[in-house]
């Protein structure tokens, strides 16, 4: 089965294409000659992934799944949510790290909480599926050999590392995007 994956993140598609494995035929917008920055306009996660499946859908014809992930410190309120990835800027990781670090010095609640929703577009059905993992933010970076955006300050619940130094695989079994796709997965394999 073919499908495409609405984006352009290479640490996003190689962590779906392991998830997936080789039943599917997991496709890039590269791959479909996408180029354009595909409108993410809502305020909520399931309305980011909707907005860039459908998007896909109506201009390029595939089915396909989109996703939207963010971090939700209980401190902040939710936030970053929906912006964690403009949090400080466009896609700066860094800074977006720099950002919550500073926003948490004087809290004693560093709780958080990854979620991924993925909506699927496929034989003009639309299915969400989503994935939760809870942790606590970590007082500073500490890389590995892997992850990116806020994962070298993420340390899940029942692990004393973060996300970063975590191996690919051992992140993907216990993610929020890992839980989400394997959900997507389940469903497809019913199909």
């Amino acid at each position: 089965m073919e499908l495409v994956f609405a984006t352009n993140n290479a640490h996003k598609l190689e962590e779906v294409r392991q998830i997936l494995g080789d039943r599917f035929k997991v496709l890039s917008l590269n791959d479909i000659n996408c180029h354009e920055d595909i409108p993410e306009t809502a305020d909520t996660f399931q309305g980011n992934a909707l907005q860039k499946a459908r998007y896909v859908k109506e201009h390029y014809g595939y089915d396909c799944f989109a996703d939207d992930t963010g971090l939700e410190v209980k401190a902040l309120n939710g936030a970053p949510g929906v912006h964690s990835a403009r949090y400080a800027g466009d896609h700066d990781s860094e800074a977006n790290m720099t950002k919550l670090l500073h926003e948490l010095e004087k809290k004693s609640d560093r709780s958080a909480q990854f979620r991924t929703v993925v909506a699927l577009i496929l034989n003009g059905q639309e299915v969400l599926f989503e994935g939760i993992v809870t942790g606590h933010i970590a007082t500073e970076r500490h890389y590995g050999d892997g992850g990116f955006g806020y994962d070298p300050i993420f340390v899940p619940d029942g692990y004393s590392e973060t996300f970063s130094q975590m191996s690919s695989l051992g992140k993907n079994l216990i993610s929020h995007r890992g839980r989400a796709v394997r959900k997507l997965a389940d469903y497809l394999k019913q199909l």
